[in-house]
């Protein structure tokens, strides 16, 4: 239900569409400009988007305005086809979501700021999923009010800037302005599911002396939860009716859950409060440069976990004695004090601090242009179980917390660059440039173990506490260097060759390259071409993530990738992932200020880094020793009583191949009187396959079989094959008329699906069919510093299907473990909420 707060906002604006006001305009045609000038996926200076011999997006500040979610990730998504926000993660996943493009891992994108690699978060997607082993940069410390544009390369450029350049590159490039400035307050909600949201910015740009600037923005957004379903297959059936098969006990106290029956609150957004503080400096001396950005960041989030039933803790009159619902003696855990306890929801919390620094000087010298940087990051998780309670502790001593300190992630990169140019005469066209340089970095990556009362057997509730066998401080260092030769040799021909050489301190060397080449027919035809080879190396937390959750009766061991314990079991250290990239399209301008481009692409990569399913040492379908034999060679101490054990590994699992097609068009209308209209049309068809499974160690193999068993299960293929849309179409007109404007896009994404399993025996697909979302947005010009904006995202609120229930079954869904029966499949392109709707004013001065 929308707030008062929301719907003010939303009366305010529309009431002043009827004042009078000369807010000052931006061209809508300006946000197609196809004569930006670039500055990724080239060496040579002076380049547009037009001439571009490779699929490059300019996203304009304008652009990056138009969106209602204060959040970088959905602006990217609700602008650009081929990229895929992160609905939603689990466990800590959920409150640092991710995003990718063109369907691969978020980890092939590489991400930077003002051309400098910025770093990864530390916080691992760990669970099973279409994101699952993400550790990217995270885009929502970023804030839009701080950037003047985004470059998005949709094209393989690991040879020009190194691992990771798989899928893209998004370049953003943050604001220069020396003077005057822009405040923004924005607040929304989603329809029915909530999410309350309120953030605020404040830019200014100001002079330093009479050839420099520095500008600094900050941001602060409050985010509250959303719930979508809640029926839980424990407590009601389908349709909300108490279970008969409770007891009169059972049914007294889950009656009075909060929300009933809406009580579990797992499917949905974090709650979160995020402030980021940013800058961006330069002094130009005339031969020499100097520039610095700097970015802080602090978040503050938890996201709930599946319902505990006033029934699951219960401790004996006598210590170390489980109880049970109605029995003399028993204790019932009661965290509200309420008695009688009507259960509890856990919460996994995050208190992240993030920052970086980045500075460098550049200029000219005895005919080179040289660019000397440096660039430091640090991100820093403290993770926390709230609202909880530890089982076993409270059996054993009547006593738990309900807050957990469950230990700490921490990643660090240090990256040095040294980059020269030279424009060489050599009879061309144009000059011959000739780029080279030089690449230092070194990561960082460390666990810290929790507390005692998080350890302590099975840990609190939904999120157990990393033990000392986790924790530990892991580093890599490598060293690169580039060659890149760009030249013209005829008119209208364009030619651009690159090589790199990396080496690692953990896993050797790599020799990559890129070609590419540009034909201009004419002035309005040009055909454009690129082949390139790639690789990603993998990151510290897939090489060294370790988690352990054990209870009295089993033990399941998260085991390190890069560990002795993995190697004992057959499994090797992770090697680095390497692609293949092909690309060919033409760019077309067949009337004044219609442009069209379309590019075709083939991206295959082998030694693809992918999580295991669960691998039984004992208690399972199939056991081997030599998985418990690992768990004890980790440094875990497993307790007599446990009958079950198992492990997760990361590991290099599969070979892909990737194909699409990416077409865009622009066309800029000119109304007269009635105003002028930018119309945009952007499209994405994207299908990958896997090619080839690896197989298991030999000392998985069963008994009697003389073949290992599959380490990968349908639901993980389908999460490569069909989890993203294999097409996303998008579509927008952007108008304007003196003080008022206004956007209208529509979305149309194709259908998704995946494989999921009850049992891990039967598998069922689901699917989420096609959709078309529609975004709105009406801006009116109050004054000449002051906007009012009102908008919508997803306007008919449309919703991904929810989990189907298991054949025969009225509360068993096909989610194994699933709690939730009326959940929305989390894997939906566009989200689980539904409808955002918000009120903004934009001040500038």
């Amino acid at each position: 239900m929308l707030r008062t707060t929301t719907v003010s906002a939303f009366a305010l604006a529309v009431a002043c569409l009827s004042a009078n006001s000369a807010y000052a305009q931006t061209d809508p045609s300006a946000d197609t400009d196809q004569s930006d000038i670039i500055v990724t996926g080239t060496r040579v200076t002076g380049i547009t988007v037009a001439e571009s011999a490779t699929p490059i997006k300019v996203l304009s500040s304008e652009q990056l305005s138009s969106v209602g979610q204060p959040n970088l990730n959905q602006v990217l998504t609700q602008l650009v086809p081929s990229f895929t926000a992160q609905a939603f993660g689990g466990d800590t996943a959920n409150l640092t979501l991710s995003a990718r493009l063109r369907g691969l891992s978020p980890n092939h994108t590489l991400v930077l700021v003002n051309g400098k690699r910025r770093h990864g978060t530390s916080n691992l997607a760990v669970l099973g999923g279409p994101f699952q082993g993400a550790a990217t940069a995270d885009l929502d410390l970023i804030t839009p009010q701080s950037i003047d544009h985004i470059e998005v390369l949709e094209d393989g450029a690991a040879a020009q800037y190194g691992s990771d350049a798989i899928a893209g590159v998004i370049n953003i490039i943050l604001k220069k302005t020396s003077e005057g400035g822009e405040a923004m307050f924005t607040a929304g909600e989603n329809y029915e599911t909530g999410g309350e949201t309120y953030a605020g910015s404040l830019h200014l740009g100001t002079k330093i002396g009479e050839d420099g600037f520095i500008n600094a923005t900050v941001f602060h957004r409050f985010h509250d939860f959303t719930q979508v379903g809640g029926l839980d297959r424990r407590v009601t059936d389908a349709n909300g009716v108490l279970l008969s098969s409770l007891s009169a006990a059972q049914k007294a106290l889950y009656a009075n859950i909060p929300g009933f029956p809406y009580v579990n609150k797992i499917n949905g957004d974090a709650k979160s409060h995020l402030t980021n503080v940013q800058a961006n400096a330069g002094y130009d001396f005339g031969d020499v440069e100097l520039y610095a950005n700097a970015t802080y960041s602090k978040r503050i989030a938890s996201a709930y976990e599946n319902l505990r039933v006033p029934d699951r803790v219960i401790a004996s009159s006598v210590l170390g004695v489980g109880g049970t619902l109605g029995a003399a003696g028993s204790i019932v855990f009661d965290p509200d004090g309420d008695s009688p306890s009507n259960g509890f929801s856990p919460r996994e919390g995050i208190r992240e601090d993030d920052w970086s620094l980045s500075y460098g000087f550049r200029g000219e010298a005895g005919g080179f242009t040289y660019d000397l940087s440096t660039t430091y990051g640090q991100d820093k998780n403290l993770v926390y179980t709230l609202d909880s309670a530890n089982r076993s502790l409270f059996i054993d001593t009547h006593f738990t917390p309900t807050t957990f300190y469950n230990g700490s992630f921490k990643a660090t990169e240090l990256t040095g660059n040294a980059d020269f140019t030279y424009a060489l005469e050599a009879g061309f066209a144009e000059p011959v440039t000739i780029a080279f340089g030089a690449e230092y970095r070194k990561n960082t990556y460390a666990i810290g173990s929790g507390d005692s009362a998080s350890i302590y057997k099975e840990g609190g509730q939904s999120y157990p506490g990393f033990r000392p066998s986790d924790a530990g401080w892991h580093s890599r260092e490598n060293e690169a260097g580039y060659l890149d030769i760009a030249a013209s040799p005829i008119v209208g021909l364009k030619l651009d060759g690159a090589v790199r050489y990396e080496h690692y301190s953990d896993f050797g060397s790599q020799w990559i390259f890129k070609g590419t080449g540009r034909y201009d027919f004419t002035d309005t035809f040009a055909l454009r071409g690129t082949v390139s080879t790639g690789f990603r190396a993998p990151t510290l937390a897939e090489s060294y993530y370790s988690a352990t959750n054990v209870s009295p009766t089993s033990a399941f061991v998260q085991l390190p990738a890069n560990s002795a314990a993995a190697k004992l079991i057959g499994f090797q250290n992770l090697e680095p992932e390497k692609s293949t990239n092909f690309s060919a399209g033409f760019v077309a301008r067949p009337v004044d200020r219609l442009t069209i481009t379309a590019d075709a692409y083939q991206v295959k990569i082998k030694n693809r880094i992918l999580g295991t399913g669960s691998i039984f040492g004992s208690g399972g379908a199939t056991n081997f020793a030599v998985v418990t034999q690992a768990i004890v060679a980790n440094g875990n101490v497993l307790d007599p009583t446990v009958s079950q054990t198992g492990i997760n590994i990361f590991t290099n699992g599969a070979d892909t191949r990737t194909r699409g097609l990416e077409v865009t068009a622009s066309y800029p209308t000119d109304l007269g009187a009635y105003g002028r209209i930018a119309w945009t049309l952007s499209g994405n068809y994207n299908e990958t396959k896997v090619t080839k499974v690896k197989a298991a160690p030999t000392k998985l193999t069963p008994t009697g079989s003389t073949t290992p068993i599959a380490l990968f299960d349908l639901a993980t293929i389908s999460n490569l094959e069909s989890a993203s849309p294999k097409f996303k179409v998008i579509g927008s007109a952007n108008w304007s008329l003196d003080s008022v404007s206004a956007t209208l896009r529509g979305t149309l994404f194709g259908k998704s699906s995946n494989y999921t399993s009850p049992n891990g025996g039967t598998y069922y697909k689901q699917e989420i069919p096609t959709a078309f979302l529609v975004d709105m947005e009406l801006g009116y010009d109050l004054t000449s510093f002051i906007k009012l904006s009102v908008g919508a995202n997803n306007v008919f609120n449309k919703r991904p299907p929810t989990v189907a229930l298991v054949p025969g079954t009225t509360n068993n869904t096909l989610v194994n473990g699933g709690n939730v029966i009326d959940a929305p499949l989390t894997f939906s392109p566009y989200g689980i909420n539904g409808g955002y709707y918000y009120g903004r004013v934009t001040m500038k001065f």
